[in-house]
């Protein structure tokens, strides 16, 4: 318990930064309109794509017997395609909001 209180004390100014990001993610993702959602998806799969390559550089340039890195690179590249793959559904939904519905087509009729 005290190696915590020590580590806490020792890096609260970060802890501080950190609880400061997440407030104001939150408020900023928070007052986005939905007219901007599909531009910004599309810039958090572009984000991810990177962390994907990213984590097979970090995987390849791993030795072989650090299996933190090879697991944690692993598991980057797992949910950053999980995002990616999101990203793009989620994207191609709200573009099918904004296309304009055709009136369904009636048969054409039969000679009489």
């Amino acid at each position: 318990m005290e190696n915590i209180l020590s580590w806490i004390t020792a890096n609260q100014q970060i802890i501080y930064i950190v609880i400061l990001m997440i407030f104001v993610g939150i408020e900023v993702i928070g007052r986005v309109p939905s007219v901007l959602h599909t531009p910004l998806m599309s810039g958090a799969n572009a984000i991810h794509g990177v962390v994907i390559i990213g984590a097979i550089i970090v995987m390849g340039k791993a030795e072989s017997d650090n299996y933190l890195a090879l697991v944690l690179g692993f598991i980057a590249v797992i949910v950053g395609t999980l995002n990616v793959v999101g990203g793009f559904v989620v994207t191609d939904r709200m573009l099918e909001m904004f296309k304009k519905k055709r009136p369904p087509q009636t048969p054409p009729k039969e000679g009489l």
